[in-house]
């Protein structure tokens, strides 16, 4: 898999508030292969079976790593989603790195029906307990309804604890930049 990626945190978040004419925004969240999803694409990559001939969303999408590990896996659709937009244009060249489709929704699925679609990726999303909850009830609310949900996630606070069952977990090479630590484990989550 071919990614375009920040070597650095620091220098792409002050292009990117330079940019956009805008300070303190989040960090590019884009820009970068978080443990989490790379635990979930590594899962992806190496068990085809769980996407193969199937539709699948990539939630909180980011770069699209996950997205790409899907289509390039074998998905008959992918949709990545993500709530900041310049994740589109970092998912287009992603896409076109690999030789994959993909298509975009952007916006907060968080608060809207679960998609028509037959699995749902998502790495990374239990870093704020706000976020993790809403990302939580919205990922049982799918699981209940018959998606196959997967998260992965190297041991943030708000992990899940219950209602999801630990499938793999990862050795992931980090930056100090990102992480304050160059590997961290990572498990990927299935609800």
């Amino acid at each position: 898999m071919r990614l375009w990626q920040a070597d650095e945190i620091t220098p792409i978040w002050s292009a990117t508030e330079a940019g956009l004419a805008t300070s303190g925004i989040d960090p590019p969240f884009w820009a970068f292969p978080w443990a989490g999803g790379q635990a979930v694409a590594r899962l992806v990559l190496e068990r085809p079976e769980i996407v193969r001939a199937k539709r699948v969303l990539d939630i909180a999408s980011g770069s699209g790593m996950i997205a790409v590990a899907a289509a390039s896996a074998g998905a008959s659709r992918v949709l990545a989603n993500d709530v900041d937009p310049v994740c589109e244009a970092a998912l287009a060249l992603n896409a076109e790195a690999n030789g994959v489709k993909i298509d975009w929704l952007g916006g907060d699925l968080l608060e809207q029906a679960v998609p028509d679609v037959d699995v749902i990726l998502a790495g990374d999303v239990f870093y704020q307990k706000q976020m993790a909850d809403q990302f939580l009830v919205w990922l049982d609310k799918a699981a209940a309804q018959g998606v196959e949900v997967y998260a992965g996630d190297p041991a943030r606070a708000y992990a899940p604890d219950t209602g999801a069952q630990p499938l793999a977990e990862y050795a992931i090479a980090t930056t100090f930049d990102l992480e304050g630590v160059t590997s961290r484990r990572a498990r990927v989550w299935k609800f």
